[in-house]
């Protein structure tokens, strides 16, 4: 995921991690209608519709978790 958003308004916040989702789903239309709610809220859309590359692997586990065993008893 991109940084953090950088706003004080949860709904822009809220939006904004909604349209990246979408960006990375390829749903083209529905990030043209979060875009407007975010033009309806002073706030102006990322320019970039590029998925953010993840940092994090699927095999690394979350923080403050640990993997599974693989050996089974």
């Amino acid at each position: 995921m991109t940084d953090a958003p950088q706003t004080e308004n949860t709904m822009v916040a809220a939006l904004l991690r909604e349209r990246e989702g979408l960006v990375q789903r390829g749903l083209t239309d529905r990030v043209a209608e979060v875009d407007e709610q975010l033009k309806l809220r002073g706030a102006e859309p990322p320019k970039d519709d590029k998925p953010a590359a993840r940092t994090a692997s699927r095999s690394t586990p979350p923080k403050g978790r640990k993997a599974r065993s693989t050996e089974s008893t």
